[in-house]
């Protein structure tokens, strides 16, 4: 894909950023649990670039227990130590709160036999809205789906979780399909929808 035209916000200079958005950005995620875990990255991206987050992912990965909720619901205040000395994790405490928050209100709505897959793919009637963008800057920060599951998520007690976050969120996990036309992965992640 390197010679043809994609999306402006993945430089082609930056082969991390290029590799993200060739390969992984807007594809149709599925699995509760990597869902969870891409909101959490998304999470902890507020304030930053998204290229911070992915050159700090296997990292965050490694020190956050692979972004599984039975584990870090049970981060002590020392486990959260641990986790502030690790230059190659976003180092906010806040944010490593929120992320313990955040796997007690996935869990909780779990035990209560909802699905978090079901919940994420309910705002767009389950399958990806595909939208039309000659260029990503035409498109919105948010929109009103993200600001209703925004809400939706804070009711169930999970933080960082702006419309903003979930739109950008949900832009990655392929509940929206917001590649450029002219960009070849939109027609190519249609292949991914179940």
């Amino acid at each position: 894909m390197d010679n043809q035209i994609h999306c402006g916000w993945a430089p082609a200079k930056d082969a991390l950023y290029r590799a993200y958005h060739d390969e992984e950005w807007g594809v149709p995620e599925y699995d509760s649990r990597a869902l969870w875990e891409k909101l959490q990255l998304d999470g902890m991206q507020a304030g930053l670039s998204w290229i911070t987050i992915l050159r700090k992912r296997e990292t965050m990965l490694e020190e956050f227990d692979n972004f599984d909720p039975e584990r870090i619901v049970r981060w002590d205040q020392e486990r959260i130590e641990k986790a502030l000395k690790n230059p190659g994790i976003i180092r906010s405490p806040k944010k490593i709160q929120a992320c313990i928050g955040n796997a007690r209100a996935f869990l909780d709505a779990a035990d209560k036999g909802e699905d978090f897959s079901k919940l994420c793919w309910s705002y767009v009637d389950g399958k990806p809205i595909v939208s039309h963008y000659e260029n990503y800057r035409d498109g919105p920060t948010k929109t009103d789906i993200s600001e209703a599951f925004s809400k939706d998520l804070k009711k169930r007690g999970h933080k960082f979780v702006g419309p903003t976050i979930v739109y950008a969120w949900m832009q990655a996990c392929g509940l929206y399909n917001d590649h450029e036309v002219g960009c070849p992965r939109h027609k190519q992640v249609e292949e991914y929808v179940k």
